[in-house]
């Protein structure tokens, strides 16, 4: 008897000694997974290291194998933080529901009161978390090994909550700078007008004349308020109805008179017949954009304002709630712009605006605008938390550009839409497509027009204000630019100053920094053009394209400077080969399979067109296409290819005969590469 009470009660000794050992084992585990969440969640300093928050981070998404957001216990999210940290909270995270589970079972208890309550995630959700570092997990369908683009992106710093600390610094870290420019002073010093010598200066001299002559009729219009006046007005000649341009206008103008010259897209579209209205759009991460939609008042009332509000972060949602027509439907296209520009440069010239001319052949014009933009947003960040800013290129690919074609798809009804890009908009839609990135977005995408495409440096990046930048540290070019935006001075003086002192400014500054000049612009509406520019961006993003360890130095977007290199010396050869009659066919096969397997694009590419700057001193666009002709992008079709002679990097917007060498050839090429079964739902444009 005395023994079996000693065996009893040794064993029971021996559990309740185990039991307290668990417990030891899933408080740490709780403890090590309240901290990590801790560094990664909303709150600032001040907590204890083990508090838990009431809106902590929970679990981090993987939308790419490189971007993981953090998702908090509210379902808030936050932006993508370094692949390591996201693992690890994972990690823990799992660490402590096993164990909790495992407690569970054995003591028939509920987890103590270290217990945290945990959201189950689905699972889709499950699918689109990390798998293991090997596989990636995300949104792929198949694991893929590490990318051979990865020197290009190199990880971002972790910015934890704002603190008062760090304000201070990063106050102290902004700086502005200032660039005067004059031109052609000289000439008019000696009694010469330079803008004779401009491709277009009869024609400009025209279009200034039509303009005044516009607005005389439009205020003489607005004068008019009875019928009786109308007739008097036509008797006395002030109106006359058969001449007069606007009496049987398709798209009679509903504003007018003499340009105030103001940052309203919805103003310069109503002045040609057109109006605008604004949608909000949530990224993955929590950013909030703005999406404007062009579109005829005659045929379209907008939606009210509750339903053009942003909807949930996740991209391409359910559709099939929605009733849309069977026929005679606009096909949507999507317009993306510029580095430091909003998608307002699509719509200054009038009708000869890209937007406006798309709108009125017959298209579903939408304009997205990246991220921060004029208005910096997100769901749950402020302006102040550099966490804000912590964002490249490649994040306004992956994650940018789905939200903006999921939302449109979503309000149109289409399978896919078309995609037209300009400058460091072609760059964000040429990495979101690559194979190691987000290669199922082209699966949504009719067609990609790249006008002046950003793939590689032309020689401007030369240049000694640039080389500057490129040889700095990660860390100078911080304390220079700071961790926000980009010296913000920019978009305060462009509240401040007089709109059209701004406009002449501005073009004197990017004319000197990006050397291209307005000469085949109609100057009379330059004003108009910087009005929609800068914007702000994020400093994180400037550094990519001009810092020490990206775009600047590697001189493309999806290729290394050695990779580059490499494949112009085999161009080189491969011409020479080309030219001898005795080259060896085994040659040209093995040059054939590395080119195969350098390509950054797979079976999921849309149609690439490209339009080619031939002066474009910012970007090497002829380069781009020779990579896809010599075939190194064999899943890349190429339906069409245009080398502007004389055109600089704006001019494929500005230029004034740009409708007839870009915009006539986009509304064609966008058109025949529809799939026949979206045309029976269309309205035919008019080319």
């Amino acid at each position: 008897m005395s023994t079996s009470i000693t065996t009893f009660t040794s064993s029971t000794t021996t559990t309740q000694q185990s039991n307290k050992s668990d417990e030891s084992n899933h408080t740490s585990k709780v403890h090590k997974f309240a901290k990590q969440a801790q560094k990664l969640s909303l709150g600032g300093s001040g907590k204890d290291e083990y508090q838990q928050e009431e809106n902590a981070a929970i679990a981090a998404r993987f939308v790419t194998p490189r971007d993981a957001i953090i998702e908090t216990v509210e379902g808030e999210r936050l932006p993508a933080v370094p692949v390591e940290e996201a693992r690890k909270l994972n990690r823990l995270r799992d660490e402590v529901i096993d164990s909790h589970e495992s407690e569970k079972l054995e003591l028939g208890g509920t987890g103590g009161d270290d217990e945290i309550e945990m959201k189950a995630l689905s699972p889709v959700e499950n699918e689109r978390r990390e798998e293991s570092p090997e596989g990636h997990g995300g949104p792929l369908e198949y694991a893929k090994p590490p990318a051979h683009t990865h020197p290009l992106f190199p990880p971002l710093p972790l910015y934890g909550p704002p603190s008062l600390l760090r304000t201070l610094q990063c106050q102290t870290f902004r700086v502005v700078s200032f660039w005067p420019g004059v031109r052609n002073m000289w000439a008019r010093i000696r009694g010469k007008n330079p803008d004779v010598e401009r491709p277009f200066y009869k024609e400009e001299l025209e279009r200034a004349s039509i303009r005044r002559e516009t607005a005389k009729r439009w205020e003489r219009r607005q004068q008019i308020k009875r019928p009786v006046e109308m007739e008097t007005a036509k008797e006395e000649g002030r109106i006359i109805n058969t001449e007069d341009p606007d009496s049987d206008f398709e798209y009679p103008p509903l504003e007018g008179g003499y340009d105030p010259v103001v940052c309203d897209v919805g103003y310069y579209a109503r002045r040609v017949g057109l109006d605008v209205e604004t949608f909000k759009v949530q990224t993955e991460d929590g950013f909030i954009l703005t999406l404007w939609h062009v579109y005829n008042p005659n045929e379209y009332t907008p939606l009210p304002e509750s339903e053009r509000g942003f909807r949930q972060p996740d991209v391409f949602y359910d559709r099939t709630t929605r009733d849309f027509p069977s026929k005679n439907r606009r096909y949507p296209v999507l317009l993306i712009h510029g580095l430091l520009q909003s998608s307002g440069a699509y719509c200054v010239n009038d009708d000869d605006s890209l937007a406006f001319f798309l709108c009125k052949v017959g298209y579903d014009v939408w304009l997205g605008n990246n991220r921060c933009g004029f208005e910096p947003q997100h769901k749950t960040l402020k302006y102040s938390d550099p966490r804000m800013w912590c964002w490249n290129i490649r994040h306004m690919g992956v994650l940018d550009l789905p939200a903006f074609i999921s939302r449109v798809l979503y309000e149109t009804g289409f399978e896919k839409l078309g995609l037209i890009c300009h400058s460091q908009g072609t760059t964000e839609a040429m990495v979101a497509l690559a194979e190691d990135q987000r290669p199922e977005l082209g699966e949504r995408i009719s067609v990609f027009c790249g006008l002046a495409p950003a793939a590689y440096a032309g020689p401007l990046i030369k240049k000694a204000y640039f080389r500057f930048m490129r040889v700095i540290s990660p860390s100078a070019f911080r304390l220079f630019f700071g961790i926000h935006s980009f010296i913000p001075l920019m978009m305060t003086m462009h509240n401040l100053l007089p709109s059209r002192l701004y406009g002449d400014l501005g073009y004197q500054i990017f004319s000197y920094l990006f050397d291209w000049s307005d000469k085949r612009w109609d100057r009379g509406l330059r004003d108009r053009m910087f009005q929609f520019s800068p914007v702000y961006v994020s400093a994180e993003s400037m550094r990519w394209w001009l810092g020490c360890d990206g775009f600047a130095v590697q001189k493309c977007i999806l290729s290394t400077e050695e990779q580059g290199l490499r494949e112009d010396e085999e161009d080189r050869e491969n011409d020479e080969n080309n030219d001898q009659p005795d080259s060896t066919a085994e040659l040209t096969t093995t040059t054939s399979s590395d080119r195969k397997q350098s390509a950054w694009y797979g079976p999921q590419t849309p149609p690439f067109a490209l339009w080619v700057a031939g002066s474009d001193g910012l970007v090497d666009g002829r380069r781009l296409l020779r990579r896809i002709r010599n075939g190194r992008e064999p899943h890349v079709k190429l339906v069409h290819e245009k080398i502007i002679e004389g055109y600089e990097h704006l001019d494929v917007l500005w230029a004034m005969d740009a409708i007839e060498q870009v915009g006539k050839e986009v509304a064609e090429v966008v058109w025949k590469t529809i799939s026949e079964e979206e045309k029976g739902k269309c309205k035919v444009p008019k080319f």
